[in-house]
């Protein structure tokens, strides 16, 4: 081997050096931000090209030839270009300081190389780097090396060529294929490692590891959080001796030194702890952890806080022991069918649920036959009367499935059959009267309708209130939309009901409201108006369906129909109780309105009556027709 080669080859050691001091470095960077990575990585290969250089070949007065190119295209294709920018300035910074006659040639090959680097950088971004990368690079400088140094240096004779650009260009290539392997090598390992600890680190549950002194080598956030640490290095070194009280450490050191020794895992331990006045539960797993030559070097854990699992499986039991109780005085049917619909076995219980039909089911009857009198008796009711045998194949064949189904007895009894199926095909029935449940949840049906009704009701006048009233807006407007009919809405106030209450008190002013809700709900009679207190003296009324026309004529009945009553109102300019009016109305063909725009409408028309002289119905067009229909 010529001593070209074996200089080189020196060299090719000291990349691969370079690249392995990097490799074991850059897990202690992970503080740093990445633009700080990669400029010390570009720093880092810089380094390394001086150290190539130092070890150069000399091929005659200051002309040299190493592996440098090899760390610049690393540096660019890994770091991008800001990683090769500061190799490059610190390769050509340090070519420069030596001179010779081959400066020139060495620093136009170094920026080519940084060029052709940066390139492969970008064509790889948003990818992950593969060695055909690192292979396409590693050939397009080789390429772009053997041409500069002979196109430029002008060293195109054989001996040159063989003996000193070839080793060099073959070598920088080579170069760049090892590095790139190990770099390649080193980011798949250290992603499996950040993806091992983000797991580790993240998980929900109290994850550590401990050496077999018990010391914890490793937790999670979780465990260090729950512990009061704010960071899981902070837990490091400790045993379970710092964390918690004596005795309890003393017994969890002496079952980890037995699970150490022995080499048994501890699968789901339950164990219940007073933490203050909170009590909780807790599940543990520890397992032993091995080396390679299968000796235990220490343990790992996770421990999973199973309190609500606990409560939620002491609500269960109680509650079924409650329905255990309440199962004792219910008299359940049971009941056993083969695969051919056979009545294998069943209860007196079965039977006696079944008064009409219970002298069919017996052990040995068939099921199309039980569900023929069934049909003959009329037992059940709801029972179809044409196609009744279509029916009972139907039903029959629909034995042999899991499912759970009320019937309607003709004696007004509930029966709830649960049917299951067993692994051989045999189908098990579960008959019960919940005749009392269904009573109760009628019951409770109307209780519900009963506080929805009060829920959306106004408690004095026993109008809709303003709550019911948003929602039936918001549907009766989409419903207006969808459909394009009109849909219109009467705000009414009370005229100088502020002062009526001072002259007459509160429990007159309350009556007042009441008359006026009255007289409201019988001019407005449809079944799908809705007339809402909308608060104080404010009524709205909703007009689903109703024009313009027709909603000013409603208003105005109103109107007339209080007047009529001639409720007295001394502090008010009419001597009586009167009201003001404003409507609004989206018609079929106007484009979308809001509920809040439809109000703000109809209350610019309510305004508009109060300011022109109150008494009067106003539009939200204006004050024109509001003096149309003043009296």
């Amino acid at each position: 081997m010529s001593t070209t080669w074996q200089i080189l080859i020196g060299n090719l050691a000291t990349v691969a050096l370079v690249i392995s001091i990097w490799a074991h470095l850059y897990d202690r960077l992970r503080e740093y931000s990445d633009l700080q990575t990669k400029l010390m990585f570009g720093v880092a290969m810089g380094i390394g090209a001086i150290a190539s250089m130092i070890l150069s070949v000399p091929v005659k007065s200051g002309a040299f030839l190493d592996l440098r190119f090899s760390l610049i295209a690393i540096s660019a294709i890994f770091g991008g270009p800001i990683s090769a920018f500061a190799t490059g300035v610190i390769a050509i910074a340090y070519r420069l300081l030596q001179g010779g006659a081959g400066v020139f040639v060495g620093v136009i090959g170094m920026v080519i190389v940084a060029i052709i680097g940066i390139g492969a950088r970008v064509l790889v971004r948003g990818r992950v780097i593969t060695l055909i990368d690192i292979a396409v690079l590693s050939t397009t400088v080789g390429i772009a090396l053997l041409v500069t140094i002979v196109a430029v240096s002008g060293q195109g004779d054989a001996t040159t060529f063989s003996h000193v650009v070839l080793p060099a260009v073959l070598l920088n290539s080579l170069a760049i294929v090892i590095a790139g392997l190990v770099l390649l090598q080193f980011r798949r390992i250290a992603f499996e490692r950040d993806l091992l600890t983000a797991a580790l680190t993240q998980m929900p549950d109290f994850h550590y590891v401990k050496n077999r002194e018990s010391e914890f080598v490793i937790v999670n956030r979780k465990m260090a959080a729950h512990n009061h640490f704010t960071s899981p290095a902070d837990m490091v070194g400790m045993t379970d001796f710092n964390l918690t009280s004596k005795r309890r450490a003393e017994t969890l050191y002496f079952e980890e030194q037995e699970l150490m020794r022995s080499g048994a895992a501890q699968i789901d331990k339950v164990e219940f702890l007073r933490e203050g006045e909170d009590e909780r539960w807790y599940s543990a797993t520890k397992v032993p952890l091995r080396d390679r030559q299968g000796s235990i070097i220490g343990m790992a854990g996770v421990t999973r806080d199973i309190t609500e699992e606990r409560q939620v499986e002491q609500e269960l039991l109680r509650s079924r022991n409650t329905l255990s109780h309440a199962m004792a005085g219910m008299s359940d049917g049971f009941a056993m069918f083969d695969q051919l619909g056979r009545l294998v076995f069943c209860n007196a219980q079965y039977s006696n649920l079944f008064p009409l039909s219970g002298a069919l089911r017996v052990a040995g009857s068939n099921i199309k036959d039980i569900l023929r009198k069934v049909v003959e008796t009329n037992e059940r009711r709801g029972l179809p009367t044409h196609s009744t045998e279509e029916w009972i194949e139907h039903a029959a064949a629909d034995l042999h499935r899991d499912k759970d189904e009320e019937i309607d007895l003709h004696d007004g009894r509930w029966l709830s059959l649960r049917t299951r199926l067993t692994a051989d095909g045999m189908a098990i029935v579960v008959v019960s009267d919940v005749t009392i449940m269904k009573q109760a949840e009628q019951s409770l049906r109307t209780v519900a309708d009963q506080m929805k009704y009060l829920a959306e009701t106004d408690g004095l006048t026993g109008t809709v209130n303003r709550r019911a009233l948003d929602a039936a807006i918001a549907t009766e407007l989409a419903y207006s939309i969808t459909n394009r009919t009109s849909l219109s809405m009467l705000m009414i106030d009370i005229d100088r009901f502020k002062l009526y209450n001072d002259t007459y008190g509160h429990l007159a002013g309350d009556q007042c409201l009441k008359t006026v809700s009255d007289c409201l709900r019988d001019v407005v009679r449809r079944d799908t108006d809705v007339v809402a207190r909308f608060g104080g003296e404010e009524f709205v009324v909703l007009l689903p369906a109703t024009d313009e026309v027709r909603a000013l004529e409603v208003a105005c009945a109103f109107r007339s129909r209080l007047n009529g009553l001639y409720l007295p109102h001394s502090a008010s300019e009419f001597g009586h109780v009167t009201v003001s009016i404003g409507v609004a109305t989206r018609n079929s063909h106007a484009p979308e309105i809001t509920a809040s725009r439809l109000l703000k409408e109809a209350d610019q028309a309510l305004y508009s009556a109060k300011r022109n002289g109150r008494d009067q119905v106003a539009v939200s067009e204006g004050a024109a027709v509001a003096e149309k229909y003043a009296s």
